[in-house]
């Protein structure tokens, strides 16, 4: 069976314990930690924090999954339509190359729900703006006034950005 990333969801600010039990235990495991300049009352220091709150990444098989529920710490693994969450390659490797080369990172969870107003940024309607009026999977359809009619258009949630409110 081939290895594959995931990521289990473990008691808050227990990521850098559950990673270390992990690898005493000879998983393969990567805990992203982020350099924070924190100021206190006399002094400025630098300390590593985990860039994702309650989240470690675990590279195994499938099989190996259930061993991780004997780790303290861990309360779950990550799922995704009932089934293990699997965590591309790419996606470990981009958070590895961009912890390398910044500091003071700051990771904002994004969202795109239904009557979102969205922009598309890549494809044959780019710089469309519409709204969204269904989500499934990685798609979202989106209605595209034009001409007063209202078009409605899968597109992939890659290819869209959500347009936020000028004040």
């Amino acid at each position: 069976m081939s290895e594959k990333w995931y990521a289990v969801y473990t008691k808050p600010r227990w990521e850098k314990k559950v990673a270390e039990s992990l690898a005493k235990r000879s998983f393969v495991c990567y805990c992203p930690l982020n350099k924070v300049v924190r100021q206190w009352s006399d002094r400025k220091k630098t300390v590593l924090v985990p860039l994702f709150n309650s989240y470690v990444f675990v590279f195994l098989t499938k099989q190996q999954i259930g061993e991780l529920k004997k780790i303290d710490g861990i309360l779950q693994v990550v799922t995704w339509l009932g089934q293990p969450a699997v965590i591309k390659d790419e996606e470990i490797a981009t958070i590895k190359r961009f912890l390398n080369e910044y500091e003071n990172i700051q990771v904002e969870k994004t969202t795109i729900n239904i009557n979102d107003s969205i922009k598309i940024t890549n494809g044959l309607l780019t710089d469309t703006e519409g709204t969204v009026v269904a989500t499934k999977n990685n798609m979202i359809k989106v209605a595209l006034p034009s001409l007063g009619y209202t078009l409605f258009a899968e597109v992939d949630r890659i290819n869209i950005k959500k347009v936020t409110a000028e004040i």
